[in-house]
This record gives structure tokens, sequence and C-alpha cells, in this order.
């Protein structure tokens, strides 16, 4: 793990092995990375990941295994697709100043055989606090892929009180519980975009264990257009997950039947962006 930081803001451990994801994500002296208060979802790359405050799904698939099409010997694309575990090469790092800002190169290869490169962009601002990430994916091998992304933005739900609420103008009424529906936990996927707007908002707070911060996560609509929200009580999980996501909560045929699987030729790229602060 590699410290992140600016003059003011949270501190991030990037995760060099994996994507440069987030691992621990330290407000203050309080870290809201959930770590072993997860699901064992049977796959050690993905329980790796999940530990963290922030991981990668894509560019090849999301959420659980499928089998990929075409295929005669019933491989299936991995859980979460095939981000995790590829190593990052960082190119750029720049601590100086209040700002902190660093680039990283991830080539990866995918379940059909293919490649792709994420170029990722990671910087917070030393004035606001806010963390900016940027990611282009492009195809580097010979045959098209659909793709597909999902942020998981995983919280220690332990540090939740009963004054924590979940708003956006995606949500239902606006606003709801962070313990929303029925225990264990649950999940839903919203359409994020309203009136046109090219970047979507959600805020989960405020947070006593953090000084009543809340955190504020922002994200491009154009390529994540929807909202996942996930938590799971069940123990030993303890964990609350916002997720924009590229496509809606039904499995690849259904998008793919209703022409919403698009393909990623070669050499061509795709964007996608993130920003979150805590206030």
């Amino acid at each position: 793990m590699k410290a992140f930081s600016a003059a003011v803001g949270p501190r991030l451990m990037l995760d060099e092995s994996s994507v440069l994801d987030i691992g621990s994500c330290f407000v203050g002296e309080v870290d809201l990375a959930p770590g072993r208060a997860i699901p064992d979802d049977g796959d050690p790359r993905i329980d790796h990941s999940l530990e963290g405050f922030l991981f990668t799904c894509g560019p090849d698939h999301i959420r659980h295994p499928e089998p990929i099409p075409g295929r005669k010997d019933g491989k299936h694309f991995p859980l979460h697709g095939s981000f995790s575990s590829h190593p990052a090469k960082l190119v750029f790092w720049d601590g100086q100043g209040e700002d902190v800002e660093c680039h990283a190169e991830v080539p990866v290869k995918l379940a059909d055989g293919g490649t792709a490169l994420l170029e990722r962009q990671w910087r917070v601002d030393g004035q606001s606090g806010e963390v900016w990430l940027a990611d282009k994916v492009t195809n580097t091998g010979p045959e098209p892929f659909s793709p597909v992304h999902m942020y998981h933005m995983n919280i220690g739900a332990w540090l939740f009180d009963s004054e924590v609420r979940l708003n956006g103008a995606m949500l239902e009424n606006g606003s709801l519980p962070w313990n929303f529906g029925e225990d264990p936990g649950g999940v839903f996927c919203v359409p994020a975009a309203t009136e046109g707007a090219a970047w979507a908002e959600v805020y989960l707070g405020p947070i006593a264990a953090i000084g009543g911060k809340t955190l504020r996560v922002k994200f491009r609509t154009d390529t994540l257009p929807h909202l996942q929200i996930w938590r799971n009580q069940q123990s030993p999980a303890h964990v609350l997950g916002i997720e924009p996501v590229s496509h809606r909560w039904v499995d690849r045929r259904e998008l793919e039947e209703a022409g919403e699987l698009s393909l990623l030729r070669p050499g061509e790229s795709i964007d996608y962006g993130l920003r979150f602060c805590f206030v």
C-alpha cells in the first residue's frame, strides 16, 4: 500500500497490487474501510478487494459470475470481473504543494482471452479535500468486448448510528436510513441521472465517529448511469456499499437482449469518473 494524501482531506492507502484501488481511508484517526467485516465470496482476490474502501470491478464483467458467450468449455466471467489483483505501474507522482496527484497504468487480462489497459488518475484537492478519480479503459486486444464498470465504496457500518442516512435525488423520497430494508441486509439499483445532469450526487451521514462529517460522492452519469446500494449485516459482515455502476442489476443476457451492452472495439476507449469528500 502507498500513502496518498493532500494538505486537507482523507489519508488514502493505494493498493499497487490491485489496480491502485483504495485500501484504508482515514478521516482523522478513523479508518472507514470494512476490513474483515465482509462476506466470504469464495474468491481470495475479491475478499482482498472488499476489505478496502474502494475497489473497481470490470472491465468485462460486474457482479456475480456468468457464462462467457460462445464458449463451449463452460468458462465463466470471474466474480466482479477481471480487474482485481492486476498490479498497477505508477507513471507519475506529484506530492508537492497542497495538492497530490498520481497516474498509473494497469494492463489487464480479460476472461475471454482479450486484453485491456486501465489508465488511472488520482488527485486530492489540497484546499477542499475532494478526491478525484479519472479512469480510461482501452481495448488493447484483437477482438471487441462489452465494457462494464462498477465502483464499490465499502464502509464499515459499525461506525454508524441511527442518525446516519443516505440522501440523493435518485432515491425514493430523496432519503432513507442507512439500514434500509429487512435484516440482515439487501441491495437495490436505481437510475442515477436526474434532469440530464452530467454528474450524480449521493450523501451518507452525518457520521458521528468522524466528527459528524458526511461522505459526499459524485460520479459521471454518461458512463455510470445507475447507482447500486448494498448492505450486509450478517455476521461477520458489517458493511455498507455505495456503488456507481454502468448497467442495471440484471443478468447479461437481459442486458444484451435489451441492446444495453455496447461493444468496445480494438483501440477504442471509454472514460469513467468519480469524486468524493467528507464535509
